[in-house]
């Protein structure tokens, strides 16, 4: 008798955490769905080759809508670059000023990093409005159309 019930509460334990598991999954898989709109470049047999600079030029006088979309998307990096570099620079200097902490120096260079990168995306979203673009769009524009030209299709 004593068999028969740890087996059933191993399988009950066993169903917990299946549904569990599956809750999980499907949460995260809810949260990160944007990154269907990608798989299709991404998990391809054949990787898409790498595009050059005029290569995005190219696509951007060629679409007016999403070519502006994207020129605008691209110049928010500079944004988050500034902004990294920046918080990356004053918050190391700050903790090595006060601690002389060389990891601590360290560890306030990158979190200062991604905090500044953050901050500048913030700004640029704001500075060129790109919460009125709709930048995925934009960039699966592209992509798909750098997929037919790699393929001679265009």
């Amino acid at each position: 008798m004593g068999e028969s019930s740890s087996s059933s509460s191993s399988s009950s334990s066993q169903s917990f955490f299946k549904k569990h598991y599956e809750g999980v999954k499907e949460f995260w898989t809810e949260r990160f769905s944007f990154l269907e709109n990608y798989g299709r470049f991404v998990q391809r047999e054949k990787p898409l080759p790498s595009w050059s600079d005029s290569d995005v030029e190219e696509f951007i006088a060629s679409d007016p809508v999403n070519g502006f979309t994207l020129k605008t998307a691209r110049e928010a990096v500079n944004f988050g670059l500034t902004g990294s570099v920046i918080g990356a620079v004053s918050t190391a200097g700050v903790a090595w000023k006060y601690s002389r902490s060389l990891h601590g120096a360290g560890l306030s260079f990158l979190a200062g990093g991604v905090f500044g990168w953050t901050f500048g995306q913030e700004v640029a979203n704001h500075w060129l409005q790109l919460y009125r673009l709709d930048t995925m769009a934009a960039q699966v524009k592209f992509m798909e159309w750098w997929e037919k030209k790699s393929e001679g299709q265009s």
